[in-house]
């Protein structure tokens, strides 16, 4: 079953090319005081780092490892990003990192529904993610504070990715970084006229087309601009439909006096996707791995609601819920920030980012569980989330001394409005439903079982110093406090359909004091300890009545709500952290420990079928984890890298935990969805104008279950690549063609798991997605 109680809402071969923290270029205030942004000269001037001495940057093919930072840091570089095929979400290309699960159910990574990134067990809905410091909320699937990554920004258009892993620096715009943040930085526009355009094809008929255009500097100030513009079409890999988007970027940059900075960005986007049919063990041992949706036979959709299913679906546990017509999601968002940069002195940096965000879509599904009043034995479902916020954040930071001491506030006001409704669909003989991605029939709605408004307000203010203690230690330490209320108001509801009264209700997080302490320690050249403790707060997340898209307590019923509004607790965790570092041209390596007690995890509890499941949100109590991490990157010859990293982590329940009266024995029970080991690896060369790489992971089997009854095998995917560089040609300044496969081995192996919560024990309900078979792309880029 894929979007019956949703709201709809391996990385692609690329050489790792991460260089090493050089100064400037820290993620956090800890190492980059001021918040300046990378390579600005204010970094340069105040960031306590800048006297450590990594490897030049053009001998860096592979590093995962924060040079300076005090805490566990990875910049992924523009670089990296263009050598994955254009497109690819910069969340799959993190998973090259040690502690980083990225899964998809296709190519790209830009199937939302099945986009799924976990960080030393941490899923994307506990963890930080923001884009030119505009908060980009938790990356649930159906975001109600936020907008994916893929939607945000066009990859190409991606300058670089600073990744903490474990701890979110105190400073990201975040009420869900638990485990880590990822801040993504677009790239600025270039002092040249000129531009870029690309050409992708591939597997299943992909095609996507991309282009900028530079303005230049326009005058002597050095006022400067872009504006892109990216089209992807690409069917699904298995079963009809496809997945298409158009988007557009535009960035604007005003230099200022005393290497200050205005900046504007702004992103569009419209996105239809057609669904993978959701998998179970049952389907994929009966059926197999092909298993997908009838779009476009509506006669085969009809007449399996009637009860005559194709041969392949007898043998299954379920044919009824085996297959749907179609199901379907298409959003349009507006994205803008603008970001004032500025140095009131050589001393003070004041920086502030004004953001907006706008999104509107809807989402179906074609159920064979609500007949329509003209006698079809389907209707479609189609719910219509809505997100309008806005906000800003802004901080002081001052140098004194060995001090550099950073205050800031953020505040973000938001809506979230969603409703949910059935459509009827025709008689077999008198037309079908056709694409549903062509519009919202509001002609033919018959139910409009409920809507809700949601509001949130959110603060949070932090403060923080960085003590350079001597030249080879720098101390971090800071706090912050956050507020956030949260609460909907139900104008719509039917309990003859949905079963009973819609959750409604306010809550309210919050956390005056939530401190961190980094240090590190360069004891010998080259060498470098670091460790970090800090504790991190949650919010509760917002979703519709009854989506199960993730552990909201709005979705379920009044009664659930009321009787556990006055003992829920948001999410809470303590992460412990320390580990060396060694960072010489011809090696660079890194091992760490980990320890994090995670409080009042709050889990989405489904039982039964997924389509009528009985579920609630739940405290399953504490949960703990204790990891270690170690990479090493060698570069023996020139042009050559080698890089190898191997992650262990034991994530288990703290208590057994006791529902509808039965004790459930999780205690000591592994944390489903994540891998105990992965190992990642990659081999790359570049001769002259030609380069080419082999990259490889390998993942342990994830269970499915809380008791651990049921897991998915682990697997190894292995991914190629060749780039070559013609340089000019013509009236062109350059351009390169480059290949991919994805997949190399074709292997058959289940990607996304958890999409629609985990049961207890094996009810043969516990749902999952196949990952792609093995993929052809080609490229070809011209700069003019």
């Amino acid at each position: 079953m894929t979007r019956q109680n949703l709201a709809r809402s391996t990385i692609l071969s690329g050489v790792i090319m991460i260089p090493a923290f050089l100064p400037g270029h820290a993620a956090n205030a800890a190492d980059r005081p001021a918040h300046a942004a990378p390579g600005h000269p204010a970094a340069h001037a105040r960031t306590p780092a800048a006297k450590a001495s990594p490897p030049p940057a053009e001998h860096e093919e592979i590093a995962v490892f924060g040079h300076g930072s005090t805490r566990q840091m990875t910049s992924i570089t523009r670089t990296m990003m263009q050598q994955s095929v254009p497109g690819t979400s910069p969340l799959k290309v993190l998973s090259q990192l040690p502690g980083v699960v990225y899964q998809s159910a296709d190519p790209f990574g830009a199937y939302e529904y099945s986009s799924q990134i976990f960080m030393r067990g941490f899923s994307q809905s506990q963890l930080g993610f923001t884009l030119d410091d505009i908060p980009l909320g938790d990356q649930q699937f159906n975001n109600y504070n936020g907008l994916s990554v893929t939607r945000s920004i066009i990859s190409d258009n991606v300058g670089g990715v600073d990744v903490s892993q474990g701890a979110g620096a105190i400073d990201v715009a975040s009420t869900s970084n638990l485990g880590g943040a990822i801040q993504i930085h677009s790239i600025d526009p270039s002092h040249r006229r000129g531009g870029t355009v690309s050409q992708t094809f591939g597997s299943n008929a992909a095609m996507r087309t991309y282009i900028r255009l530079e303005s230049g500097d326009l005058n002597k100030t050095g006022t400067r601009f872009y504006v892109s513009y990216a089209r992807t079409n690409m069917n699904l890999w298995k079963g009809g439909g496809y997945n298409y988007s158009d988007q557009v970027n535009a960035k604007l940059v005003q230099p200022l006096a005393r290497n200050s900075s205005l900046k504007l960005f702004f992103d569009w986007s419209s996105t239809q996707q057609f669904d993978y049919q959701d998998m179970t063990t049952n389907y994929l041992h009966t059926v197999g791995p092909g298993l997908a949706n009838y779009y476009p036979d509506y006669t085969a959709a009809y007449r399996a609601a009637q009860g005559t299913y194709p041969a392949s679906f007898l043998a299954t546990n379920d044919p009824f819920d085996a297959a749907y017509y179609a199901g379907t999601a298409n959003r349009v968002d507006y994205l803008g920030g603008l970001t004032l940069d500025e140095n009131l002195t050589d001393r003070l940096n004041w920086k502030t980012t004004l953001y907006g965000h706008a999104d509107t879509g809807y989402s179906t599904w074609t159920t064979p569980y609500m007949p329509s009043p003209n006698g079809a034995p389907l209707s479609q479902r189609i719910q219509t989330p809505q997100v309008a916020r806005g906000g800003f954040q802004t901080a002081l930071s001052y140098t004194i001394a060995r001090n550099t001491i950073n205050a800031g506030v953020w505040y973000e006001y938001g809506t979230f409005n969603e409703g949910r409704y059935f459509t009827e669909a025709p008689l077999l003989g008198e037309g079908t439903l056709g694409n549903p991605t062509n519009g919202f029939p509001g002609d033919k709605v018959f139910a409009h079982p409920w809507q809700e408004a949601f509001s949130s307000n959110t603060f949070v203010f932090h403060l923080q110093d960085t003590y350079r203690v001597t030249d080879t230690l720098t101390v971090n330490a800071g706090f912050k406090s956050m507020i956030v209320n949260a609460g909907n108001n139900v104008s719509t509801q039917d309990p003859s359909i949905n079963g009973g009264q819609v959750a409604q209700g306010r809550l309210e997080a919050s956390n005056a004091f939530l401190p961190q302490l980094s240090a590190n320690w360069r004891f010998l050249p080259h060498n470098e300890l670091f460790f970090d403790v800090s504790h991190n707060m949650r919010g509760f997340p917002q979703d519709g009545y009854g989506t199960n898209v993730s552990a909201t307590p709005w979705t379920a019923s009044q009664t659930a709500f009321q009787s556990t509004k006055n003992t829920l607790r948001p999410e809470t965790d303590w992460v412990y952290e320390g580990g060396y570092r060694f960072t010489t041209p011809l090696i660079s390596a890194l091992a760490s420990l980990y320890r994090i007690n995670f409080s009042n995890r709050l889990q989405l509890i489904t039982s039964q079928a997924g389509i009528n499941p009985i579920t609630a949100v739940q405290n399953v109590g504490g949960v703990t984890t204790n990891g270690a991490e170690a990479s090493v990157t060698i570069r023996p010859l020139d042009g050559l890298s080698i890089y190898n990293s191997f992650s262990y982590a034991h994530s288990t329940y703290d208590q057994n935990v006791t529902t509808g009266g039965i004790v459930q024995p999780i205690r000591g029970k592994l944390v489903p969805n994540y891998p105990q080991f992965m190992y990642k690896g990659n081999i790359s060369y570049r001769i002259g104008r030609f380069a080419v790489h082999v990259d490889g992971s390998y993942l342990s089997s994830r269970q499915l279950t809380y008791t651990n009854d049921l897991h998915v095998p682990g697997y190894f995917l292995a991914n190629f690549g060749a780039r070559y560089d013609f340089g000019a040609v013509g009236f062109l300044k350059g351009v390169t063609a480059s290949f991919n496969i994805y997949n190399l081995a074709n292997k058959t192996y289940v990607a996304t798991t958890n999409e629609l919560g985990n049961n207890f024990v094996d009810t043969g309900y516990n749902y999952f997605l196949m990952g792609a078979p093995r993929q052809f792309f080609g490229t070809i880029s011209a700069n003019f």
